[in-house]
């Protein structure tokens, strides 16, 4: 009962900032109640008919209790679900805005697999449970208003049937706090679950080419992980059903007893006697959907901790604002001093540095960031395009800083094609009249039209090679239109012919637009296509020098020159 209380204060919670949501709970208990208050009072009345006879009045009586424990228990329940389903809702919008608000190094950190397992079966649970709540508290309305018949009948029988209802909720509460345990226990091995069904879905290439990586990787990450919910889930089930076959037991006991003291205590009132015993006997259906509720109830409360945990931990990183859309204005100078990013290893005191970096990067320039594996190139560029918020030094736009404040206005500098680029089949945020017709020639541009549509906002496929797909990922940073642009290794997944095309057309064309281009490249073939090279090695600057135009050949000779 304790946790069904704490998943009860979950959906106050979560209902309290909506009006209509309040108005639902407040009018879905009220209802709730008086169907326990009419179960009560049709047990009464029966009560009276076999005492009195089939009157009239009794007849009429019984019939509008009837109608009223109908109505108010569809009121409820309807309510309760229209409820149930809104907090629902309402909780997975919020958590996908405050996931999008969270910097991405956090979002990093907290692991995707923790952040699809809270959006997914943690909520999916806590739904459930909160469906089981309004079942919950309709029959424990009805187990309250019984009470309080009992003690109308005989108060001195009530102290019996409380005294005995304690005694069964402490044998109930011992074996369910151990049950609840074990449901925390599975829900930890859901986050590995979800850790492994990532694996598969991303690795399926590599686990299918390694039979030796496919076996212990099934050995020993997911059926572990598997066989741990399913020991644990099977555990905690158990105990909840002998705890619940135990409250129903002693219920039977409850009765038994009364037909035992009751003659004495109720002065051998056969009416009283009578009214216990249909009031015991119709509280029995009552117990037993609470009994087999609660573990459902245990379960949505374990979710609805760690989405919780999860919410308050995302709200803990959010500190950045999500900024109204505001003009880009012409810039001239993006300045880097002394940056610096730490990484922390799980398990590892000691921290990894890249940087400081001392830069500065000018408009209508192409600067190639190049250097080994490793070496902090991406590193570098999330920290450019303001992904990451540096540890040390500061990233100033002519002059302004770069804060929590306005670091979302920032990036809306930069388009980016990241090497794992992530492809949405809608043209999301793309704001142009004349969409289709644009669309259409970048993709004949690209080399994508015979395999490539616009469907009004939509891609008619996005099921492409690799290489292709990063030309479709440059489509959409072509219609972006922004004044900088930053490729990461871009053209590795090119043929030889396209690879010439992005250094010798796209390129200059993007800086003949008025375009800053940051491109991070192994193609030392193509580094005199570039203004200015950057290497990196081992997280520092080895130099930072501008190219001495050649002609273009893929046997040039570059020479490069210090950056004045």
């Amino acid at each position: 009962m304790t946790n069904a209380l704490r998943v009860f204060l979950v959906l106050v919670r979560w209902s309290s900032e909506s009006k209509a949501s309040r108005i639902m709970f407040v009018c879905g208990v009220l209802a709730g109640l008086i169907t326990g208050a009419s179960n009560v009072a049709i047990i009464a009345v029966i009560n009276l008919i076999l005492a009195k006879g089939l009157l009239a009045p009794l007849l009429w009586r019984f019939a509008g209790l009837c109608a009223v424990i109908f109505l108010s228990g569809l009121t409820s329940q309807n309510l309760m679900m229209r409820l149930v389903a809104r907090a629902t809702r309402d909780l997975r919008i919020k958590l996908s805005r405050q996931i999008l608000s969270v910097p991405y190094r956090q979002l990093e950190q907290l692991g995707v697999h923790r952040i699809l397992c809270a959006l997914t079966d943690d909520i999916t649970v806590v739904a459930a449970g909160f469906g089981n709540l309004a079942f919950l508290g309709t029959q424990l309305a009805v187990m309250t208003a019984c009470l309080v018949y009992l003690g109308w009948l005989s108060w001195r029988m009530l102290i019996v049937v409380l005294a005995c209802m304690v005694v069964g909720i402490f044998c109930y509460h011992v074996p369910s706090s151990r049950s609840a345990r074990y449901f925390h226990r599975m829900r930890e091995f859901w986050d590995v679950c979800f850790k492994s069904f990532r694996a598969i879905t991303e690795g399926i290439k590599e686990l299918k080419l390694n039979r030796e990586r496919r076996r212990a990787f099934m050995a020993e990450q997911l059926e572990p992980a598997i066989k741990g919910v399913y020991r644990h889930e099977v555990i905690a089930e158990t105990i909840a059903h002998i705890a619940s076959s135990g409250g129903q037991t002693l219920f039977f006991v409850l009765i038994g007893l009364i037909l035992i003291i009751a003659p004495r205590l109720a002065a051998s009132d056969h009416q009283a006697l009578t009214g216990y015993t249909l009031t015991i006997l119709f509280m029995i259906t009552p117990l037993s959907a609470v009994l087999y509720t609660i573990p459902a109830v245990s379960r949505a409360h374990v979710a609805a901790e760690k989405v919780n945990a999860l919410g308050l931990s995302l709200t803990a990183h959010c500190t950045e604002r999500d900024a109204q859309g505001e003009a880009l204005q012409p810039w001239k100078q993006l300045r880097l001093s002394a940056v610096a990013h730490l990484y922390q290893c799980e398990g590892n005191p000691d921290k990894f540095r890249l940087g400081p970096f001392d830069l500065v990067l000018y408009p209508r320039e192409v600067v190639f960031l190049i250097g080994g594996n490793g070496s902090g190139k991406t590193t570098l560029a999330k920290l450019l395009i303001g992904l990451y918020e540096p540890d040390e030094g500061t990233i100033a736009l002519d002059g302004t800083a770069i804060t929590s404040d306005n670091r979302d206005n920032y990036r809306e500098l930069f388009s980016v094609v990241f090497s794992d680029c992530y492809l949405f089949e809608n043209l999301y945020g793309v704001d142009n009249k004349n969409l289709k017709v644009v669309t259409e020639q970048y993709l004949r541009d690209l080399r994508l039209s015979s395999k490539v549509a616009i469907e009004g906002s939509k891609l008619s496929t996005i099921d492409l090679s690799q290489g292709q797909r990063k030309r479709l990922a440059l489509l959409s940073a072509y219609l972006e239109d922004r004044p900088i642009y930053v490729f990461d290794e871009w053209a590795s997944d090119q043929d030889p012919e396209f690879k010439h095309v992005f250094y010798y057309e796209i390129l200059p064309d993007l800086k003949a637009k008025g375009k800053t281009v940051i491109v991070i490249s192994h193609d030392d073939h193509y580094y005199n296509s570039a203004d200015r090279i950057i290497k990196l090695d081992n997280g520092q600057v080895e130099y930072d020098r501008r190219i001495q135009r050649a002609a273009p050949s893929e046997n040039v000779s570059i020479a490069v020159a210090p950056l004045a």
